[in-house]
């Protein structure tokens, strides 16, 4: 069997501490799989006396991870301490100018400086890998990269943060209001340190640029997302929509046309019997529509240990194999700077409002609304006081344009209690 293939592993969280457990139990099998031997000769992290329930007593220790990436008996950095500047940012180009290839699971880092360290590994010979960057278990990035590579892809999307669809589909469940559910999810340890990456969208938002990317042969630009996050979806909406047959998700989607790239992370509604629809709990799921093999779902677990060190190991796998694929499916030098293009694809919308319990408050909202170019398809006024009475629209096929022109028009009818609510409407 040839030299083994020798990891320093960057990082000993919760990721970090599963590949070294895989790779202790699993040893042998992913050296036959692989050809040859995997193995682990350094470790660094920021304490090293901290007791992370895996054997490290064979490994030697870098403090510094730069000084890792600098070690000749490190054949791959394994980065898996996260952040998109400090020491994940120079400990990678260290790497790579040392020679290294490296595998991530640092979505942060590849959103924000996919194309010049993609540029700079292929300049060197080196290879980012970055797996379990995305959708933790799932498969995507190999999806994308090998198995579809032969399509035209027309559309990328899906539910890529656990946290918030947990979130969405506890307060469904449990009829339990936003804050009382994101304490609940603070309290389990499934937010973040700054939970505005989670629910605000950021994190879900880093994965969609990277995809859009390999999808479309882009260069990566998550400036150009359209972030919304979660925090504004009330109990009310969510047993509103489901009235109506729909789910609300935190959706991510991208795609490309003649008028160029259009990337959106924000609540939407899906119809509640579609694959995305029936997503429960901390699950992702990404559904990828090419032009020859039509649409492809993969459902799995998003995040934790053992799916993500496994997406991780993949990666590590197919290094010692030999396989060197461009760290964004082709040439970095050859992907196009795509044009932004707003999310003005048409789509049916949900508006939720109170209405003053007044004659012809109905006939004043449809009056706005027509003069935005909207027609309604489905309408439902539900309970009310003596005083107002919620009514919940969906409208045919729209853009955001004309349902923002309506929005700002709505208060001037003297009929519109508070602020009307507007979600898109996603077809699956």
């Amino acid at each position: 069997m040839s030299h083994p293939l020798r990891l320093g592993i960057a990082g000993l969280g919760t990721v970090g501490g599963g590949v070294v457990d895989i790779l202790h139990r699993q040893a042998d099998l992913i050296a036959m799989r692989a050809g040859r031997p995997v193995q682990i000769t350094a470790v660094s992290a920021r304490n090293r006396a901290k007791d992370r329930g895996v054997d490290l007593s064979g490994f030697a220790w870098e403090d510094d991870p730069i000084s890792l990436a600098h070690r000749a008996d490190v054949d791959v950095l394994v980065e898996l301490m996260g952040g998109a500047e400090g020491p994940a940012h120079m400990a990678t180009r260290a790497a790579l100018t040392a020679g290294k290839d490296v595998v991530t699971a640092n979505k942060a880092l590849l959103a924000h400086h996919g194309q010049s360290l993609a540029e700079m590994a292929e300049a060197a010979g080196r290879v980012i890998r970055f797996e379990a960057a995305v959708a933790g278990g799932i498969p995507v990035i190999k999806t994308l990269g090998e198995g579809l590579a032969a399509n035209r892809m027309t559309r990328v999307m899906g539910v890529m943060n656990g946290t918030c669809n947990y979130i969405l589909t506890r307060m469904e469940s449990a009829g339990l209001p936003y804050d009382q559910v994101f304490e609940e999810a603070r309290a389990l340890g499934y937010l973040e340190a700054d939970p505005t990456l989670d629910v605000g969208g950021i994190d879900a938002g880093h994965k969609l640029a990277l995809l859009a990317s390999l999808a479309f042969g882009t260069r990566v630009s998550f400036d150009t997302v359209e972030l919304e996050g979660i925090e504004r979806v009330s109990i009310d909406d969510i047993r509103l929509a489901a009235d109506m047959g729909f789910k609300i998700k935190l959706l991510g989607v991208a795609q490309i046309s003649e008028r160029g790239l259009e990337q959106r992370m924000t609540p939407c509604l899906v119809p509640a019997d579609s694959p995305l629809g029936q997503l429960q709990g901390g699950t992702n799921m990404v559904v990828l529509e090419g032009d020859s093999v039509g649409q492809i779902v993969l459902r799995g677990a998003g995040a934790g240990a053992g799916p993500t060190a496994s997406a991780v190991l993949a990666d590590v796998i197919d290094l010692a194999r030999g396989l060197r694929i461009p760290t964004f499916g082709q040439p970095a030098t050859t992907l196009a700077q795509a044009t932004t293009a707003p999310a003005v694809m048409e789509a049916p919308f949900y508006l939720r409002m109170t209405l003053a319990d007044q004659p012809g408050a109905l006939a004043r909202v449809a009056t706005v609304l027509g003069e935005a170019g909207i027609s309604i398809d489905r309408m439902r006024q539900y309970g009310h006081s003596d005083t107002a009475a919620p009514v919940l629209i969906v409208t045919h096929k729209t853009n955001r344009n004309a349902i923002d022109t309506a929005l700002a028009q709505l208060p001037n009818t003297g009929v519109v209690v508070g602020a009307p609510v507007a979600i898109r409407i996603e077809t699956v």
